[in-house]
């Protein structure tokens, strides 16, 4: 089963900055990733009038494009997906990374930092870890929000070696 790990924080904390950090360290490492980013507001990847948002206004329920580069595909859903279901679509990754999803009971990392979040989103219980500029619980392995090669280490001997 591939590892899913939900970096999570407060808006504005640096939730983005620190997990492409994350995902260039573990890349280095030679291992394949995958990110899944939750959205509530919604979202369009297409462009209007390009062949494949013609072919969802034409009624497609899934519409994919394929390049010699990258694929995607865009499918209707009637309610939002559970992030088990999501992240059942992928496959021929060493690790999926999530952003956003807080509130799903994966494993957890909490990007904080003290000059842009008041508190905690999580309580030491629900995380794995903290990726931060201060100390916040003592119990729960800390690693700079500034350097990802700790975390990647921990991740490595964690949940990564377990997966080879």
């Amino acid at each position: 089963m591939i590892p899913v790990i939900s970096i999570v924080g407060r808006s504005d904390c640096g939730k983005t900055t620190y997990l492409e950090k994350l995902i260039r360290e573990i890349k280095l490492r030679g291992y394949k990733v995958a990110t899944i980013k939750h959205d509530v507001h919604g979202f369009d990847i297409d462009k209007p009038g390009k062949d494949t948002w013609r072919h969802a206004q034409a009624g497609a329920d899934i519409v994919c494009i394929s390049s010699p580069e990258k694929m995607a595909m865009i499918k209707k859903v009637t309610k939002e997906l559970l992030l088990e279901e999501v992240a059942a679509h992928i496959n021929g990754v060493d690790i999926i990374f999530t952003e956003g999803y807080k509130r799903e009971s994966k494993l957890r990392i909490e990007v904080f930092r003290k000059e842009a979040c008041e508190s905690p989103l999580c309580s030491k219980e629900e995380l794995l870890a903290i990726a931060s500029d201060t100390t916040i619980y003592d119990d729960i392995p800390h690693f700079s929000v500034n350097d990802p090669a700790p975390m990647a280490d921990f991740l490595e001997k964690e949940l990564l070696q377990k997966n080879r």
